[in-house]
């Protein structure tokens, strides 16, 4: 069995293998990720990599403690790098290090899975999602304040369909494991493809 932190090397390097074969067109192409393109989501993913503790934390005062405003501030940093420079720091770390080694590269993981499908589902080029890394993500989601997951599912019992995996109770929230990861990190457009009486309960919580 695989160690979460090769997992998350292993989602990196299909994640930077994807980006090779985009188009110029479509780096520039919109993502599920508000007002990003793929460029810009890419330059976030890459960006935490090479970040030292006071440097992240200095970001975060910048950005008065809001995450939005965080991210924002850091794609902000070098807006102009080409996709062959985002592609070669991309493989350059391709084992989390440093905030994105954290809970034993489940940050990496999770962060590389989601921004994935955020490229890849406007584009109109899925993927079938290796099921342990799906199954860790989903997991680790839960518990991960950043993308307000906790507070979206919380109270419902999530049920992977396609996957041997399921958490919490309450009312029953049920799908494609995918598509479970992404309504419950806040993509609207996932909201389609899940079911059950916590499918109503999740729409309501969600912000955009």
């Amino acid at each position: 069995m695989k160690s979460v932190l090769r997992l998350a090397r292993d989602e990196r390097a299909d994640f930077a293998a994807f980006l090779r074969s985009l188009s110029p067109e479509q780096w520039d192409a919109p993502t599920l990720c508000a007002e990003w393109s793929v460029r810009e989501v890419v330059t976030h993913v890459v960006d935490y990599d090479t970040l030292r503790l006071r440097d992240v934390l200095g970001q975060a005062v910048r950005g008065r403690l809001r995450l939005d405003r965080i991210n924002a501030l850091g794609v902000a940093r070098k807006p102009d790098r080409t996709p062959e420079e985002l592609i070669a720091r991309f493989e350059d770390h391709l084992e989390p290090r440093g905030l994105t080694a954290a809970f034993g590269g489940r940050v990496a993981l999770l962060d590389g899975l989601i921004h994935q499908q955020d490229i890849r589902r406007p584009l109109g080029l899925p993927r079938e999602v290796p099921p342990d890394r799906l199954r860790h993500a989903l997991a680790f989601a839960r518990y991960a304040p950043p993308i307000k997951a906790n507070r979206r599912a919380g109270g419902l019992r999530l049920v992977a369909t396609d996957l041997d995996w399921s958490a919490g109770s309450g009312p029953e929230l049920r799908g494609p494991g995918e598509a479970l990861l992404l309504a419950i990190a806040g993509r609207v457009v996932a909201l389609d493809e899940v079911s059950g009486p916590g499918a109503a309960i999740l729409a309501s919580r969600m912000d955009g």
